[in-house]
Parts: structure tokens; sequence; C-alpha cells
């Protein structure tokens, strides 16, 4: 029986239950999740990158940022909020009906992501872009490498986001821990 809850359903019950433990909890059915860790955040420093980065909530470049991450989950939509030292940034994951894609809302844009397993990790492929709802060109997504796993026992992560002209927008990498029911 397929799950009801988000990656299970979108990587399949063969892809997911080969995925490690840590990585299972994380992206799991637990109607809510609480987990901590570090992020390395760099992007392009200037002013357009900057401002874009502020509109979409996206987190400020630095080393060695303190992460707090909170899931909370109902069916398959998930409601993901980070806090990167000195920066909360909010997306929703969800799917529609017939797709086989993730979406994710961030700030004014959807992003359509094919989820594949490889390894003991899932590769986050972008297919498509909205802005305003409105679909964007291809060659306006730009490039975006998404990537979590495991490594060193741990829940890893790793995204770079780059675009046309503009160059790297955002890329952050690091590590998140779940914390113990009710913390």
């Amino acid at each position: 029986m397929t799950s009801v809850a988000l990656f299970p359903n979108l990587l399949g019950d063969n892809a997911w239950r080969s995925l490690p433990a840590a990585v299972r909890a994380m992206h799991g059915a637990a109607p809510i999740l609480h987990a901590n860790g570090l992020a390395d955040v760099a992007g392009a420093g200037h002013f357009p990158a900057r401002w874009l980065r502020h509109l979409l909530g996206l987190p400020a470049p630095g080393p060695q940022q303190a992460l707090a991450l909170t899931i909370q989950r109902n069916g398959t939509r998930e409601v993901w909020i980070r806090r990167f030292t000195g920066r909360r940034m909010q997306s929703v994951l969800d799917r529609n009906p017939g797709s086989p894609l993730l979406y994710e809302r961030l700030g004014p844009a959807t992003l359509g992501f094919a989820l594949h397993r490889d390894g003991d990790a899932i590769d986050w492929q972008l297919c498509s872009l909205h802005v305003f709802g409105v679909p964007m060109p291809r060659i306006l997504h730009g490039q975006v490498l998404s990537r979590s796993g495991m490594r060193d026992g741990r829940y890893h992560f790793s995204v770079d986001v780059r675009l046309p002209v503009l160059g790297q927008l955002i890329a952050y990498e690091g590590w998140l821990e779940p914390l113990p029911d009710g913390h």
C-alpha cells in the first residue's frame, strides 16, 4: 500500500524503503518534526541577488549558521519553517493530483521537482517554475542542484541555485538531527 505522506508517495515504496533511516525520518509521515543543525550559506553579494533573496525569504550568506527546522505535515502538504541565524525561511511542499512532481512554494515562486532515489539520497530535479502563477520559460529556470541524503550518520542536505545573469542566488549545505518528540 502506498503511503499518503508526500515523499514516500512520490518516490514509491521500493525506493522509499531503500533510503537510510536518517533520510526517512526527515521526510516521513510524522505530523510534526523538529530538527536542529548547522548550514554554510553562500550567494552572490550584488544588490539584485540580495534583493531577490530577501523577497523569497532566503537566508543571508554566512558560514556555520545555526539552523532550526520545523515541518508541519497534513497528508501530502508539508510546511517547512527553517530558522537560519537571523532569518526565517518558510516554504510549502505538496503535490497536485495526477502529477508526479513535488511542488515547493517559496514566496511568489512555485518550483516543480521530480524526485529520484540516488544511492542513499534523494535527488531533486527542477522541472517547472511559476512566478505569481505564471509559467516561466525553461531558460529562466536557471540551475537548481538539490540533494538530501546521509553523511556521517546524519541527515545531510545540499542546495545550489544559480540564475541567468544573477549567478549564484543561494547555496546552502549542512546537516540536521531530529529532536526528541515534543521539543
